[in-house]
């Protein structure tokens, strides 16, 4: 689960930083893929806003929204009927990750952090993927259509909405 979280965070910062971006809206579809070539597909629409605040909401294969504030996560997964809060390292750098980022060929980056490669493709002035090796050595691919960049953002989006009779797990 730490991937899927640094996952979220990275690409967050990256949405952020990349040629002034100050917020992104796109749908997605993320992709992980083991070393016996077994893949499992999510797909998606995310909302963020800088500097930290995202909502990743999963369609397929279940339904969930992940949002993301300063350095906290919540997780709201409707069919278990339980939401997970985690807090999140206070020393994770975000900025020192993008600080990183290098131009390595046309619409292509990288980015180093914590001993992981994160390679950030742009399409124009969209981010189109975000690909990296999780620590499981899986191969995980980001990819995004109908971007949206820079445009107002209701901040209510990210503050999560759940049924208080859901089990809350406090992590």
């Amino acid at each position: 689960m730490k991937h899927f979280f640094l996952a979220i965070l990275i690409s967050l910062e990256l949405f952020a930083s990349l040629d002034g971006i100050t917020s992104f809206e796109a749908d997605f579809t993320q992709s992980i893929t083991d070393d016996k070539n077994k893949t499992l597909v999510y797909s998606g629409h995310i909302v963020a806003l800088k500097p930290q605040n995202a909502k990743w909401s999963y369609i397929k294969p279940v339904k969930k929204d992940v949002f993301i504030n300063n350095f906290e996560v919540t997780i709201v997964e409707p069919e278990i009927e339980q939401v997970i809060v985690k807090t999140l390292e206070s020393n994770f750098d975000f900025f020192k990750i993008i600080s990183n980022a290098k131009k390595i060929e046309e619409n292509k980056y990288l980015a180093n952090y914590k001993n992981s490669k994160f390679t950030i493709t742009k399409n124009g002035s969209f981010i189109e993927s975000i690909s990296y090796l999780d620590e499981f050595e899986n191969r995980v691919k980001i990819s995004f259509k109908n971007q949206k960049q820079n445009q107002t953002v209701n901040k209510a989006v990210f503050t999560p909405v759940f049924p208080l009779n859901f089990d809350i797990i406090r992590d």
